[in-house]
């Protein structure tokens, strides 16, 4: 398995909050941020974001698109109506925080939203 997909399945338990970047809590963005520096990422994560709405193309900017996710690869997903959510997919399924369960965890199988595109670290 990746060095991300581990990352992440380490931080399922962690309790959420919103713009948590740390073991006291963790947002989706925060867990991503996690995951993604344990496979070498050290760039800057957003912050301050409001929960609806942003600009997904941020992912352009700092990782690669493809096809078909792997374990290790970040998810963006439509939760709601003008609302992104990310998690890491694993072999099983994937990582998210749970604002409802308020903590982090791993589901099975594929997102229960809409997929709008995978992205993994550059080479």
């Amino acid at each position: 398995m990746s060095a991300i997909a581990d990352a992440a399945r380490a931080a399922v338990g962690t309790r959420f909050r919103v713009h948590g970047r740390g073991p006291d809590g963790l947002d989706c963005v925060g867990l991503v941020a996690v995951a993604l520096r344990a496979g070498g990422y050290a760039g800057a994560v957003p912050t301050g974001y409001s929960l609806r709405g942003g600009d997904p193309g941020v992912l352009d900017r700092v990782l690669v698109r493809v096809v078909d996710a792997a374990p290790g690869d970040v998810l963006l997903m439509a939760a709601g109506p003008g609302q992104f959510h990310l998690g890491i997919r694993t072999p099983g399924g994937f990582v998210h925080a749970d604002a409802g369960l308020r903590r982090v965890v791993e589901r099975p199988g594929v997102p229960p939203w809409p997929v709008l595109g995978a992205w993994r670290m550059p080479v």
